[in-house]
């Protein structure tokens, strides 16, 4: 068993090893994709209200994993809806 761990491990650093020596060597390693982010607040009533952002760029990278904190450009280009949750919480104090 930790054979096998082991070898997963290995082969998991050598393929983001090679992902990156790879991404390095491109001459285009970035690109970017539109992205349409918005917030889903939760209110008190247990509803939720939706509210839109104007379209935005992000840069990618086209690699299969992330690289310097960018994510990659194929997954990007299937996930250009972001939403973010926001629970509201009730104002205490007074």
């Amino acid at each position: 068993m930790k054979r096998l761990l082991l070898a997963i491990a290995g082969a998991s650093a050598l393929l983001y090893a090679a992902d990156w020596l790879i991404l390095h060597a491109r001459s285009k390693p970035r690109g970017s994709v539109e992205v349409q982010r918005y917030y889903a607040v939760t209110l008190k009533d247990r509803k939720t209200e939706y509210y839109f952002d104007e379209p935005q760029t992000q840069t990618c990278v086209h690699a299969i994993f992330p690289h310097s904190g960018e994510p990659p450009c194929w997954y990007l280009e299937r996930h250009k809806q972001q939403r973010i949750d926001i629970q509201s919480s009730p104002v205490r104090g007074f």
